[in-house]
């Protein structure tokens, strides 16, 4: 896995960081990523709105959020615009957490 950033990054790490958690940091999007996480293929966002019960407009803000931060990538097919995760590592991300709270609910 990387660890360096183009030369062009000006902001520290840790600011860029920081804006990458503030993404993250909304039980929606938590629940979309996981619903993505948990298929093996792109997911239509009716499936994402079937699972989540979110209003149209909210999901879609919600998504415009992950998408921004590249978190997600969204392809157009006809009519149907289908979401999946950016890369592997956001799935590897979410199983961190999941462990850690684990771990820390358990102490």
């Amino acid at each position: 896995m990387p660890t360096s950033f183009p030369a062009g990054t000006e902001r520290p790490l840790y600011e860029i960081k920081a804006n990458l958690f503030k993404a993250l940091a909304h039980p929606a999007r938590i629940r979309v990523l996981e619903i993505l996480s948990a298929n093996a293929r792109p997911t239509m966002v009716s499936e994402i709105l079937a699972e989540t019960d979110l209003e149209p407009t909210l999901l879609s803000q919600h998504l415009a959020v992950l998408k921004r931060h590249q978190v997600v990538r969204a392809d157009r097919v006809g009519n149907a615009v289908y979401y999946e995760l950016a890369h592997s590592s956001i799935r590897e991300l979410l199983v961190i957490a999941r462990t850690f709270l684990a771990d820390t609910l358990r102490s």
